[in-house]
């Protein structure tokens, strides 16, 4: 009996596919297949790649040379503000402040002496016995004993800077990277970095909007539907999610003519540091509520020099091309405006197999994550 019945399917299946090719002129409809038109309630998101970019982000360099002699920090540390990260041997450093406080008494003493005889000249010129131009000497080697004495506590000052340069600091919170040299190396400021210090708290992502896609976002912040305060979402690279909503805070006042697109910005808290300098995330940008809408896989949807078009299916499996409006696309769908109705059928693969007025052998298509997710 079950050998009987196979033998009945087997021919009903012959039979129906005998029935196809004569309708076809012979040969076998193409087969492709169909997905319909669905309305359903979505959120108005829309999806970008985006690149993460630390708050700041500095290379670490010896402003004076000499040999390095210690490193205060392991690679990864977090390190505040202020904290010493290396130390350069400073004893030659230590003596040339030195030796610079003992230029500077000299030339205040030397300030103190022009001082006394200006205002000794100044008295016999006053007494009327000594001549006008003793006191103009004195006068002048008073200014230039001023002038050396200013020179002098320049180069203490200077002294004393590169002495404080042979520790070298963090200038602000953030995370160290590795070292590129070890203790006993001589360093300089032509060396190159020592080290790379980041800051990732808060961190940018920073990517870039088609101008159609830019103008529709301007549109929804005018009229309240996106919440610059916490618009943006970004999805790592293993698919999930980061937890906090991110703050639209910049967008590009040029449009790059190669990709005519323009970048924008939106920054995140990152406490923990999970979300990395140069990262590549990809970003969803969504709007505050939900709108009923007819909706299609994007895969159904083709363009020409005209515009968009579908390949819609009859309840006789005839094919008839149909221009459409697309509003925007969100999450593998398109969002349908005009040129379609609720439940009508579209080719969604297949479509190079197909032409208008033929038949087609359709198969619906199982119903996609995005409408199962947003419907």
């Amino acid at each position: 009996m079950k050998f009987s019945g196979i033998v009945a399917a087997m021919a009903l299946a012959a039979s129906a596919g005998a029935t196809l090719a004569q309708e076809n002129g012979g040969a076998p409809l193409p087969a492709v297949t169909v997905a319909k038109v669905v309305k359903q309630t979505i959120t108005d998101t829309v999806t970008f790649n985006g690149r993460l970019d630390a708050d700041q982000s500095i290379q670490l360099v010896a402003r004076v040379s000499g040999f390095l002699e210690e490193v205060r920090f392991e690679p990864g540390d977090k390190v505040a503000q202020g904290d010493v990260l290396f130390s350069i041997e400073d004893t030659q450093y230590i003596a040339a402040v030195q030796q610079a406080e003992g230029s500077r008494l000299a030339a205040e003493a030397t300030v103190t002496d022009a001082r006394i005889e200006r205002d000794r000249q100044a008295e016999l010129v006053r007494r009327q016995t000594a001549a006008q131009t003793a006191l103009d000497s004195a006068e002048a080697a008073l200014g230039r004993a001023q002038g050396a004495l200013q020179q002098s506590q320049a180069a203490l000052n200077i002294a004393k800077l590169n002495l404080d340069y042979t520790r070298v600091r963090a200038p602000f919170d953030g995370t160290i990277g590795e070292r590129s040299v070890d203790p006993g190396a001589l360093v300089a400021p032509q060396v190159g970095a020592l080290a790379t210090l980041t800051k990732l708290d808060p961190i940018h992502v920073n990517f870039p909007v088609p101008t159609a896609e830019l103008r529709r976002t301007q549109q929804m912040i005018a009229t309240g539907k996106l919440d610059i305060n916490n618009a943006v979402r970004i999805v790592l690279a293993n698919g999930e999610e980061y937890g906090a909503g991110g703050k639209l805070d910049f967008i590009g006042s040029f449009v790059n003519p190669g990709t005519d697109s323009v970048t924008l910005r939106a920054t995140f808290d990152n406490p923990d540091g999970k979300l990395l300098h140069d990262e590549l995330v990809r970003v969803h940008m969504a709007a505050d509520t939900a709108a009923e809408v007819l909706t299609v896989p994007l895969g159904g949807v083709q363009r020409d020099l005209i515009g968009s078009y579908v390949m819609v299916v009859d309840d006789q499996d005839v094919v008839s091309k149909r221009r459409v409006d697309v509003l925007h696309q969100t999450r593998g769908l398109a969002v349908i405006d005009k040129g379609l109705n609720e439940g009508e059928r579209i080719v969604t693969e297949g479509i190079n197999k197909v032409s208008e007025g033929g038949k087609v052998d359709a198969a619906e298509a199982a119903q996609s994550d995005s409408e199962a997710k947003d419907g």
